[in-house]
């Protein structure tokens, strides 16, 4: 196999990568970029910790071969940050205390930002549907759904 190069927005920096054709996305970012917020667990598309946004909509970076990647925005916990603040869902988690081991605490608050980006005013049941994506054997998920419902009350009265 030859190497393919791939363009990717990785939060907000443009890279250009030489890349296996059956690389990983997971793999890029995590042990090329040394983006260590994103985690391996399963590599098998089962558990969602490797969650990142692709081009604003989640995806586990697991499942994603880094050549299907090209030309993608990819964001990682690392690029919510913005002018040394944290996002709102960031906030949230910490005041929520929407966290415990922290292993899979980046998956959630990538999709915590989907959700208030796509459902201005989700229910309880919209949230937990999408949080199914991720699998959290420390916490009962309670946290993290009040920390996401509290970042998208943040969100509609303007809060940064």
């Amino acid at each position: 196999m030859k190497p393919v190069r791939i363009t990717l927005t990785v939060n907000g920096i443009k890279r250009e990568l030489d890349v296996m054709p059956n690389e990983s996305l997971l793999h890029v970012l995590r042990d090329r970029l040394h983006i260590i917020s994103v985690k391996g667990n399963c590599f098998r598309g089962e558990c969602g910790i490797c969650t990142v946004l692709m081009n604003g909509r989640p995806v586990k970076s697991c499942q994603v071969l880094a050549p299907e990647a090209d030309g993608s925005e990819i964001v990682t916990l690392e690029g919510l940050v913005k002018n040394g603040e944290p996002s709102l869902v960031q906030k949230a988690f910490l005041e929520e205390f929407g966290y415990q081991c922290g292993f899979c605490t980046s998956a959630f608050v990538l999709l915590g930002e989907w959700i208030i980006n796509n459902i201005p005013n989700p229910t309880e049941e919209q949230i937990k549907e999408v949080l199914n994506a991720v699998v959290c054997r420390c916490t009962g998920y309670q946290q993290i759904i009040k920390a996401i419902m509290k970042a998208a009350q943040w969100k509609r009265e303007g809060k940064s």
